[in-house]
């Protein structure tokens, strides 16, 4: 067994290459091996949101505070709200974020596959977060 303790694991800024706006990132956890799921809880300022990406075995998305969007690649954008989990399959091109007037936290899950649990893209355009 292992407890975490909050606040033993620091905040952290999300990187400009891969986030627009202001974001903050709280590491939950990372398995050990043989396990390979890890989980942050990741806070978007309005407007703030994701480059488009994709993981290899998947994402979970667990929405706890705000109002969110999310799209899929060739899709609509989607409002989220506190409660609302999103799948998004293993290669699915998406990208995630908090709406214009209101910050949004998740918790997002991942597995690694072959040390990697996601590949950056390109950033979202405006007219693609306007939808």
């Amino acid at each position: 067994m292992n407890i975490t303790r909050v606040g033993s694991k620091p905040s952290n800024p999300g990187p400009d290459d891969w986030f627009t706006g202001r974001v903050r990132i709280d590491p939950l956890f990372a398995a050990e091996e043989p396990g390979r799921v890890a989980g942050a809880s990741v806070t978007f300022e309005p407007g703030a949101r994701t480059a488009w990406h994709t993981h290899p075995l998947g994402q979970t998305l667990i929405v706890t505070q705000g109002v969110g969007r999310v799209q899929r690649a060739g899709g609509p954008v989607e409002e989220i709200h506190p409660g609302d989990v999103v799948w998004f399959p293993a290669g699915e091109k998406h990208w995630h974020g908090a709406s214009p007037e209101v910050a949004m936290t998740h918790i997002a899950i991942q597995e690694s596959l072959d040390g990697s649990t996601v590949t950056w893209l390109e950033k979202v355009s405006d007219a693609d977060y306007a939808g």
